[in-house]
């Protein structure tokens, strides 16, 4: 229920980004990318093809999405970059709607994939991520956090918001009432990890100590790669 989710996170200090500000030296506008603490890795929104019969599905770019339904089956971006020759995200950028340029004359059929939303990461993803990050988090589902919510997707121009909660009610913050994206920021209290996902990326940004990141690489449910220029 909403109401439920907004009361096991309720808002905090905002006060509690002054040390990612500090340590991302940028303002939080599209949300604060840190730098690898000491270590990161990008984990790559979900794009989907149609096979077969499919129903059609919309996905406007800049919201929250979830799986497109029946006869739409993940498409992982190395499969999709290997069979265009396109690099999985290009040298020097960031994971965003730059990537696969050559997807308009590589014969894929009008309307036969799915791009990834625009700062915000898809249901199965998100699920995927709070999973992981559980699993690898030493107190695992009661590990304090922090969500930040960038001032654009509050729609507030002048400043975000900060909620605070627990790790294992995390997956719920997928359906907050008011905000069509996942947190710009979700950290643990302990600083021990941050996940970053800008306003205008495919992309999440997970920093964190090497094992971690190493952990999520390997992890067979979840598509991650690293971009040492982003770090």
């Amino acid at each position: 229920m909403p109401d439920d989710i907004l009361a096991r996170w309720p808002l905090a200090p905002a006060s509690e980004t002054d040390w990612l500000a500090g340590l991302a030296q940028d303002d939080g506008l599209t949300g604060y990318e840190a730098p690898g603490l000491p270590d990161a890795a990008w984990v790559l929104g979900g794009i989907y093809e149609r096979r077969g019969t499919a129903r059609d599905s919309v996905n406007d770019g800049q919201s929250r999405n979830e799986h497109p339904g029946p006869g739409w089956e993940r498409l992982r971006w190395a499969e999709l970059a290997g069979s265009i020759g396109d690099p999985v995200v290009p040298q020097g950028r960031y994971p965003c709607f730059r990537c696969f340029p050559s997807a308009k004359g590589s014969g894929i059929r009008p309307g036969a994939i799915e791009w990834p939303a625009e700062g915000s990461l898809d249901r199965p993803t998100w699920d995927q991520l709070i999973r992981f990050l559980t699993a690898h988090s030493p107190q695992g589902a009661g590990t304090a956090c922090l969500a930040y919510y960038n001032p654009i997707i509050t729609r507030d121009f002048e400043q975000g918001y900060v909620r605070s909660g627990r790790l294992g009610d995390a997956r719920s913050l997928f359906d907050h009432p008011d905000i069509l994206c996942t947190p710009s920021n979700l950290w643990a209290a302990d600083r021990s990890w941050v996940v970053c996902t800008d306003y205008d990326l495919w992309g999440t940004k997970v920093c964190g100590p090497q094992p971690l990141v190493e952990a999520l690489l390997a992890d067979l449910e979840i598509e991650a790669v690293r971009l040492p220029w982003t770090s």
